[in-house]
């Protein structure tokens, strides 16, 4: 994989074929993920298309599978554009006549369709660059669109990316056309600090969603209000805190990336980026995503219903992973959790490995709609020891009948009810061999 920077070119002319294949068309399907990526990126097409007066039908999905397969064969004279999906799933994307994809998940056969992924331009697609961030090059090709940088970093903070190669690159034309203004401090949302800590998950603390526990964490430092009033004598003493409870919890990995650079989009009608992603993926979560896409269409009428969807969507999360680690199973090579019909599955797992269990990956079971639904998170620093999860996902699911992929670092399956403990055997075995291998 390349820095991401010396590849532009070869981004640009797959941006550049892409949007010329989507100008050929009146009306497209709009099909894209669930979380805070994949509705960014629907966002930006959604912008895009308007602006060229592209007739479009946008549906959001939990999942690409052989029902959306279907949704799309209801509509069969359009052309598809498939955002956040479609690469790593050769098997379903060939049932498709007309497709195009924008997508950054590692492909894993020949696709003969129109294709934006990073990995085509030897840029890892886990880090560099998102779904979001390859919809807004292809946006760019189709018009004055630079305005929707603030959408494409959404999508990247939102899949924990880093702001390197190809995504500092769109961060650099950000700055520079007064898209995004760049501040350092806390990298939280804008609320009273009290509330912060009551319903974020970023950071994850022993204190959090405690109301008692945060006022007596708080008074003890004599702070109030919302975190940008601070002075920055009060900044730091919060900042050293939070630092210690994160050491307390072995979550080094965390503390870097804690405090550093601050995002404002000046062009959305939530500024704060970390807010707008939380926003996103309760959206999804809650199967209201159009609220999130009216967001991305800079529609204020409803950034207080997005405010409320999120603090409910929060205060579930919390209450989730807190039973996550009364419930926590360990095998071999990575720890789990069993739940029922849970939302956030992902984010409870990277909570979990980001936070409180580092030192092996994660996977959170949720049996909903007569299938179990797996979310896998690991760190950076495992990944680079060996761990695939988007291979171990894929092979695992396979074997007992199911389906699954995504990147090494965060990936997803689908299985039958009651071959979950036949799959962890499984996916066990190849973790094992994965960190084995670079031992």
């Amino acid at each position: 994989m390349t820095d991401g920077k010396e590849s532009l070119p070869e981004i640009e002319a797959l941006s550049r074929q892409v949007a010329q294949a989507i100008l050929k068309h009146d009306r497209v399907r709009l099909i894209s993920h669930n979380d805070a990526d994949g509705l960014s990126a629907a966002g930006i097409m959604c912008n895009a298309l308007n602006r060229k007066g592209i007739l479009f039908h946008t549906t959001i999905v939990g999942q690409f599978d052989q029902s959306t397969i279907e949704l799309i064969q209801k509509t069969p004279d359009d052309a598809v554009i498939l955002c956040d999906m479609g690469s790593g799933q050769v098997e379903l994307t060939s049932q498709i006549k007309d497709a195009i994809i924008i997508d950054h998940h590692k492909p894993t056969g020949k696709l003969e369709h129109v294709h934006f992924n990073p990995h085509l331009a030897g840029i890892d697609g886990s880090t560099q660059l998102c779904a979001a961030c390859g919809a807004y090059m292809v946006a760019r090709q189709m018009g004055d669109n630079t305005d929707l940088a603030g959408l494409a970093l959404t999508g990247a903070m939102g899949d924990k990316q880093v702001f390197l190669g190809a995504n500092k690159f769109i961060l650099d034309e950000a700055v520079e056309n007064k898209v995004i203004t760049v501040s350092r401090g806390l990298r939280m949302g804008d609320a009273p600090i009290d509330e912060l800590f009551e319903f974020n998950v970023d950071p994850f603390l022993d204190i959090t969603g405690d109301k008692e526990k945060i006022k007596e964490f708080l008074d003890r430092m004599g702070i109030q209000g919302e975190l940008k009033n601070l002075s920055n004598e009060q900044l730091t003493k919060l900042s050293s805190k939070i630092i210690l409870k994160l050491a307390k919890q072995g979550s080094f990995t965390a503390i870097d990336s804690m405090i550093g650079d601050n995002y404002t989009l000046n062009r959305e009608v939530v500024p704060n980026i970390y807010d707008l992603v939380n926003i996103m993926n309760a959206c999804g979560k809650d199967e209201v995503p159009g609220i999130a896409l009216m967001l991305c269409m800079r529609d204020s009428s409803v950034v207080d219903k997005a405010r409320t969807i999120v603090r409910e969507n929060q205060r579930d999360l919390i209450s989730a992973i807190r039973k996550a680690q009364t419930e926590l199973k360990s095998v071999r090579s990575f720890r789990y959790v069993l739940l029922g019909d849970s939302s956030g599955t992902g984010i409870i797992s990277g909570t979990m490995t980001r936070y409180l269990h580092p030192d092996r990956p994660f996977l959170t079971f949720n049996e909903v709609e007569g299938k179990i639904r797996i979310s896998g998170r690991g760190t950076r620093k495992q990944v680079n020891a060996g761990l695939d999860l988007a291979s171990a996902m894929r092979e695992a699911s396979t074997r007992v009948g199911g389906m699954g992929g995504g990147h090494d670092i965060a990936s997803g399956a689908t299985i039958p009810v009651g071959t979950a403990m036949k799959f962890i055997d499984i996916i066990d075995s190849i973790i094992e061999k994965q960190l084995r291998s670079k031992a």
